[in-house]
């Protein structure tokens, strides 16, 4: 896959690109990442990619020419996506990770900075993307955010692929508690059904502790969860942790959820 990432500040990507997960995935080919800077591409002799907004205002604007000529210059591949980082983005999550990671050849990212970039900007960008509803000095944070979350689903990146699996989002929920050795540490100890060596009770055990975590500190989650559960109508009632909160309304709920006293 190729990520190419258009910023004014490529040094920021030096450790992370040569580092972990993502290193070790552009030195087996998996993935190859291209930084381009727009400060190459300004009109003037001061290299300058900025100036004051129409109307007035606080700050400064990323100017449109720089950053059209910087993605014009990229290499075009079939299958391919132009993203903005803003924090008038849609919040990246797992899902889209997954669906960038299977469906692309190619993702061009381009880093916000100042105030922001001017409008006209948009016409290049395919979706602008955010990290979260905060605002950050620029829009390298959340890049780099999506470079990881993406280049670390691609096959081949992980060593043991299964794992992706297992984790927090994949299915919706959040992810159980996990413990290792020693079984006792300043007198709390491992939960004995972990210790049990009852595979069964175990996978049991963490899908209860998996919804319970999900509803308490995600109801948003757990609602999405709720709706689009697949247990058997059987099923998934007689696994619900005793005493979890009901604060669904029935109506949020999918037709074999425990309903609440009306």
């Amino acid at each position: 896959m190729q990520l190419d990432i258009v910023t004014l500040f490529p040094d920021f990507f030096t450790s992370p690109l040569n580092s972990g997960l993502i290193g070790k995935a552009l030195m087996k080919g998996i993935a190859a990442v291209a930084l381009t800077n727009p400060r190459d591409f300004a009109l003037d002799k001061h290299h300058r990619v900025d100036d004051e907004p129409y109307g007035g205002g606080v700050g400064m604007l990323m100017k449109p020419e720089p950053i059209f000529a910087a993605v014009e210059s990229l290499p075009v591949l079939p299958r391919r996506r132009v993203v903005l980082m803003t924090p008038q983005g849609e919040p990246m999550t797992q899902a889209l990770f997954q669906e960038l990671a299977i469906e692309l050849d190619q993702l061009v990212i381009i880093c916000g900075h100042y105030e922001g970039v001017d409008e006209r900007v948009l016409h290049l960008v395919d979706q602008e993307l955010s990290l979260g509803d905060f605002v950050l000095t620029c829009g390298e944070i959340p890049a780099l955010a999506l470079l990881n979350g993406v280049i670390r689903l691609l096959p081949g990146t992980v060593g043991k692929e299964e794992s992706l699996k297992a984790e927090s989002f994949e299915a919706g929920l959040l992810d159980y508690p996990q413990y290792t050795r020693p079984a006792e540490f300043r007198g709390w100890r491992v939960p004995d059904v972990l210790l049990s060596g009852n595979h069964a009770a175990i996978d049991r055990w963490r899908q209860d502790q998996q919804i319970q975590r999900t509803r308490d500190r995600r109801p948003d989650l757990y609602a999405a969860w709720c709706r689009q559960s697949s247990l058997a109508p059987a099923d998934l009632p007689a696994r619900l942790p005793a005493g979890l909160p009901n604060d669904l309304p029935n109506d949020d709920l999918p037709s074999h959820y425990p309903r609440s006293p009306q």
